[in-house]
Formats: structure tokens, C-alpha cells, sequence
């Protein structure tokens, strides 16, 4: 049987096609079809950097070091899901970036033992991500849909505060609540709510963005953005490796490594979501081993070069099912986008200008839609008992139990790091309910 390349070079209509997975489209085509992918994720992949250096109080020029390395690792990472190397990469047209599901972990970790203790526990996650996909044959069978999806409801449920937080000007502000702020969160919220439903094409593709930029200028024009950052920062800069450093400490790295097994989940998710919206068919198991290890190698890299962990883009995975174009190459050159803009620390420090409650307008509709894609996922699966219950008793633990220190704030330090973030008892009680509930109903007995 002829290999890929063979056929697409047998069929030369084939290779200039979108959709196809192997063809190279037209540069014309191709160009704005991989800057569309980097507006759907721009303001994703910048936010967690941003929201973590905010609660851990980083100076401006660290929050635009680590916006910098956002947007240059998730091209870095871009390119190895889609190019390929060796047995890493999906070769799918995935868009890597920096995830949300470590931030309700990340986020008491950095604010309490610093970020470098926080990038040094995403390092150890990035390794378990990495084993999970060398060994994935063998444990797939953990993550069924029903534990997926209640773990992507459970991310975007416990995000939720944080958006709030920023719509009140972020943690810590002391004018926290003041009207503009909440004014400056209402016109993003209004901007890109309305785009999203009445927008057509790459408008509602990119309405987080429009709605930012509509914030950001407003918030000039009222004087409430410090461009001081901008005129200190270099028009272009390498990524320096290891710039905020890595401490490695037990209590901070057993939550985040358990955070990281589970999180293979999303990605198997979109993994499946990729080549099944887009390519109509399941994806092949060398595909779904080699782009689980690349988040996992792409989220150790991330570490090194202060950045945090690395998954596929659910919202990316969208456009492909939507627009139909599976070219992978398309992808990867939006990757390189987002190197070159990753290498402009002018341009990461306009992004960290951005005001605290333009931001909260946005995120809050992304936290929202996490919780609803996970939603979406369960969609699928039979709601009997048993998937009743671990729904329930998953949701109950993780958004129930942080909110009770007082349960568990006499055990150690290491236990208390796993509780309190929701997300890892949750997950924990998703896996093992499935694993040990019957999965079918026994008939009730007739006794006569």
C-alpha cells in the first residue's frame, strides 16, 4: 500500500489542499489561515501568566518575561504537535498553549512558597504528562468520558472566582470593586458576548480579542493603562532559560504531577476532537501516545524557559471542526507566529499593561466556557446512577472540600497542598468511583 507521501504526490490537487492533514496549501491561503488559529488562543495563552504573576505580586518586568515566554514556548510547542519529532507530536493540526486546568494549583503554590517552586512543580507534571504518553495503551482506561468531562466542568467551575477577582482590578487592588472597574469588565463582557453570537466568520472566531482591544482602549482613554513597561522593554530579545529559576519542593510538586496525570485527559479529549471533527475518523494510537508526550516534553520545556505547563487548545480544535481545514501545516505556521511574537518583549509588555478588569470581561466568558465544553463532553454518555454518582460526589468534593480548611488543617503540609486546590481529591474521587462502581445495573430478585 502506498505511503501518505506517495499519494499526495501521485494526487498534486491533494497537496495543496486544507483538507487534508499531510498538504501544504497555497502560502496565500495558508498564512491567515494560521494567523486566525493564533487569534482564537492569543489571549488564552497570555492570560495564565498574567494572573499568576498578579497573585504572586511579580515586578512588570518579570509578568512581561513570562508573557514573553508564553507566546514563544506555546509556538516552540506548536510546532512539535504539528511538524512532528521522532515519536513526539500528534502531526495534527493542534495548537499548543499554556493551560488553564494547573492555575487553581499553581496559584496558592506561587502565592505561598514563590514562583520558582511553581515552575519547578510544573517541570515534575511535564515529566508524568510525558510518561503517561510513553505508557498510554496501558492506562487510557482511566479516562472515560464521564471522568473527562467532569474534570473540564471542575476547571472551569473553580476558575470561576479568579475571573471575578479580576473584575474587581485583581487580587490585591486597593481600589478593588470601584466602578470603573467593574465598568471596563461590562464593556468587554458586552463587546465580545455580542461579536461571539452575531459575528460571522473569523469575527466571532476572534471576539475575545476584539473585546480586549475595545477594553484596552477605553481604559486609555481613561487613563488607566502604565505604558512605562513598554518604553524600558528591548524591541527583541531571546528567551533566557531558567531567568526566575526552579526550586523543587515535595508539597508543591504532589499536586501538581497528580494534576498532570489527570490532565492527559483534555488532551486525549482533543486529541480525539481534532481528528474526529475535522478528518471524520478516530485518531490512531501512535497519534494520541505522541501528542500526550509532547504536552508533557513541551510542559518541561515551558518550565526551563519560565513558562507553564503546555496543552492542546480546546477552542483551536473549534475552528478546525467549524472550518474543515485539517492541514497541519496551517497550524504550524501559526506556531511560528508565535515565535517570532515571543521574541518581541515590547509586545509582551503592551499585554501586560492590560488593566486587571479588562482582562476579568474576558476571562470570565472563557472560565464559563470551560465549564460548558465539559458539559458538552458528558452530553455523550448514558446518565444512569452510576454516572449520576460520580458526577456528583467528584463536584461535591472539589468545589465543597477547599472551602473547609478547617477539615483537613490539622494533616501535613503535603496533604493540605493536594486538598486545597479541589481539583486533585475531585479528579481523584472521578477515577477511582469508575474504576470500582458496577457498570452495569444487577436485576432486582423476585422472590416469590
Amino acid at each position: 500500500m502506498p505511503s501518505t507521501s506517495e499519494q499526495l504526490q501521485d494526487n498534486p490537487a491533494r497537496v495543496r489542499s486544507t483538507h487534508d492533514v499531510n498538504a501544504m496549501p497555497p502560502l496565500g491561503r495558508a498564512i491567515p489561515l494560521g494567523i486566525q488559529h493564533v487569534l482564537a488562543m492569543f489571549v488564552s495563552n497570555v492570560t495564565v501568566p498574567i494572573i499568576i504573576a498578579g497573585a504572586a505580586g511579580l515586578s512588570e518586568a518579570q509578568t512581561t518575561l513570562m508573557i514573553q515566554a508564553a507566546m514563544f514556548v506555546a509556538g516552540v510547542a506548536t510546532l512539535v504537535q504539528s511538524l512532528g519529532l521522532g515519536p513526539i507530536g500528534a502531526r495534527l493540526p493542534i495548537v499548543m498553549g499554556t493551560s488553564f486546568g494547573f492555575v487553581p494549583v499553581l496559584i496558592p503554590i506561587a502565592v505561598g512558597m514563590g514562583v520558582p517552586t511553581a515552575l519547578g512543580a510544573a517541570l515534575c507534571g511535564g515529566v508524568a504528562m510525558a510518561l503517561v504518553g510513553l505508557f498510554l495503551p496501558y492506562v487510557r482506561f482511566l479516562f472515560p468520558p464521564v471522568v473527562t468531562g467532569t474534570f473540564v466542568i471542575m476547571i472551569g467551575t473553580l476558575l470561576m472566582p479568579v475571573g471575578f477577582a479580576y473584575v474587581g482590578g485583581g487580587f490585591g487592588a486597593p481600589d478593588f470593586g470601584s466602578l470603573h472597574h467593574l465598568l471596563l469588565a461590562g464593556l468587554v463582557l458586552v463587546v465580545t458576548v455580542g461579536l461571539h453570537q452575531f459575528g460571522r466568520g473569523i469575527w466571532s472566531e476572534m471576539s475575545p480579542l476584539a473585546g480586549l482591544v475595545v477594553g484596552f482602549i477605553a481604559a486609555m482613554a481613561f487613563g488607566y493603562v502604565d505604558f512605562s513597561a513598554v518604553g524600558s522593554a528591548d524591541w527583541f530579545s531571546l528567551p533566557i532559560p531558567f531567568a526566575i529559576g526552579l526550586e523543587f519542593h515535595l508539597a508543591a510538586i504532589l499536586p501538581v504531577v497528580l494534576l498532570a496525570v489527570v490532565t492527559c485527559a483534555e488532551s486525549i479529549g482533543d486529541i480525539v476532537g481534532t481528528t474526529v471533527g475535522g478528518a471524520n475518523r478516530e485518531p490512531t494510537q501512535k497519534e494520541l501516545s505522541g501528542g500526550v508526550m509532547a504536552d508533557g516534553l513541551s510542559s518541561v520545556f515551558a518550565a526551563i524557559f519560565n513558562a507553564y505547563p503546555q496543552i492542546s487548545f480546546s477552542q483551536n480544535v473549534g475552528i478546525v471542526a467549524l472550518t474543515g481545514v485539517v492541514s497541519r501545516f496551517v497550524v504550524a505556521i501559526g506556531g511560528g507566529f508565535l515565535v517570532i511574537a515571543g521574541l518581541l518583549p515590547k509586545l509582551g509588555a503592551v499585554v501586560s499593561g492590560i488593566p486587571n478588569a479588562v482582562l476579568g470581561g474576558a476571562v470570565l466568558i472563557m472560565f464559563g466556557m470551560i465549564a460548558s465544553a465539559g458539559i458538552k463532553m458528558l452530553s455523550g454518555i448514558e446518565f444512569n446512577k452510576r454516572n449520576m454518582l460520580i458526577i456528583a460526589m467528584s463536584l461535591a468534593t472539589a468545589i465543597g472540600l477547599p472551602a473547609q480548611e478547617g477539615l483537613y488543617a490539622a494533616y501535613s503540609e503535603n496533604v493540605q497542598a493536594i486538598i486545597e486546590s479541589g481539583l486533585i481529591p475531585g479528579a481523584i474521587i472521578a477515577i477511582v468511583l469508575n474504576l470500582i462502581l458496577p457498570r452495569s445495573e444487577k436485576p432486582l430478585r423476585n422472590d416469590v
